[in-house]
């Protein structure tokens, strides 16, 4: 069990990949780690990392929208130049910044399994015209490694419009929360539902884990909603504790109720400890 790889847990005759969040395989990595996304390429791992908009249109690989967070920079993403921000180091293990320019290039040697998420972080009107040329320029070739997610229905339908080929996903999660306080789970069904037949036609639906086992709870499936309607579901972001030691036990019963509700993806910072915890506790 030692050798686990961290792509992927049976069970029940159903797969669920483990994605690795932010080019984390585990979460000792460096954040964004071209390193780590290359051996996730060779291996056909699914792996997440976050885009922002540059000024000139490009995109680079970080989550936050300033640099101060993240980098040796200072000030707004959307207002540097791709010059300056090839000038700047990580904090976390002082590397060059990962451009799209970069993703595309390495993503021609990827698995034909391996599958890399572009969560996007900025809106439609942030990226605009030229962010959406730029995305069509650079991965006219290379579509089935990637999918384009964002929280901005607008974001997506704009890819749906300009790069038809591109794989798409939604994350209504937020959106959802605030809708079953308001107004209960029958709310959020209906709102789902919507999403799911809704104009941005996406493959993939990203929800927060917790909500889903909250819904289940309450009677509803949300994961059997989507594929009920051919939609995939991501459950984000479960991360072990204690990845040497395993599940505790309140980790083990939200992932193994997790798992019964047959997520087609769950995003984890500790892909391979994950899968060893899961064959341990199953071999018990």
């Amino acid at each position: 069990m030692s050798d686990a790889r961290g792509l992927q847990i049976m069970f029940k005759n159903h797969t669920t990949l483990l994605k690795w969040h932010r080019l984390r395989r585990r979460m000792a990595d460096p954040l964004f780690s071209a390193e780590v996304m290359a051996e996730g390429f060779k291996a056909g791992a699914s792996m997440e990392l976050d885009l922002r908009v540059r000024a000139d249109g490009g995109f680079v690989v970080l989550h936050d929208k300033d640099l101060e967070g993240e980098t040796s920079g200072h000030g707004i993403i959307a207002q540097k130049s791709l010059a300056e921000l090839r000038g700047l180091r990580m904090k976390d293990g002082d590397r060059p910044l990962l451009t799209s320019e970069d993703l595309a290039a390495m993503l021609q040697s990827a698995h034909p399994d391996a599958l890399l998420q572009f969560d996007m972080k900025d809106d439609y009107e942030a990226i605009g015209e030229k962010g959406i040329a730029h995305l069509a320029e650079h991965l006219q070739r290379i579509s089935a490694s990637v999918i384009v997610s964002a929280g901005s229905q607008e974001l997506i339908l704009a890819v749906k419009e300009k790069l038809p080929h591109l794989r798409r996903g939604i994350d209504p999660s937020d959106k959802l929360g605030n809708i079953c306080k308001a107004g209960g789970w029958n709310a959020v069904e209906k709102e789902l539902l919507a999403d799911l037949r809704g104009p941005t036609e996406p493959e993939t639906i990203y929800l927060y884990w917790p909500m889903l086992l909250d819904a289940a709870k309450a009677g509803l499936d949300m994961i059997a909603l989507c594929h009920s309607e051919g939609k995939r579901v991501d459950a984000w972001t479960f991360t072990l504790k204690d990845p040497d030691g395993g599940f505790n036990d309140t980790e083990w019963t939200n992932f193994s109720a997790l798992m019964a509700l047959k997520p087609d993806q769950i995003t984890t910072d500790e892909a391979p400890a994950t899968e060893r915890a899961w064959l341990r506790r199953m071999a018990d």
